[in-house]
């Protein structure tokens, strides 16, 4: 069952998901091999997919982004918080990686979770980023 907050966009995606699994488990194959191994670098390394841009820095601490993603979101006007990255990640802006420790933007914590929670940008690009 689709929980009724998904919106449209990401319900199809969901039983498109559903229907490949289903169709791959009813030829008896598994998810063994190059396929399973494909799928763990694909889960380990996400491609970047949104279009991110810098649009203000209303505070020290805050930056508001633009972030497109046909895939999965749409935000206009998000606001990001700085913050230290507790974990590995990736740059949603260069691509390069987030180590534990460096300073990066989030967005901000509410409700309902926005679907990009778990992005970051390093607050060095950010600061060369911002649009005059």
């Amino acid at each position: 069952m689709l929980a009724k907050t998904k919106d449209p966009w990401s319900q199809s995606i969901h039983l498109l998901k559903m229907l490949s699994e289903a169709k791959m488990r009813a030829d008896g194959s598994s998810l063994t091999g190059a396929w399973a191994a494909r799928r763990a670098e694909c889960a380990e390394h996400p491609p970047h997919h949104a279009s991110v841009r810098v649009l203000d820095r209303p505070s020290p601490t805050t930056v508001t982004i633009a972030w497109l993603d046909s895939t999965s979101c749409r935000y206009g006007n998000q606001v990001w918080r700085s913050c230290v990255a507790r974990g590995v990640g990736t740059c949603a802006v260069s691509g390069w990686q987030i180590q534990p420790g460096d300073l990066v933007y989030k967005p901000r914590a509410c409700r309902p979770m926005p679907s990009n929670a778990d992005a970051m940008i390093l607050a060095t690009v950010v600061c060369n980023a911002v649009e005059v």
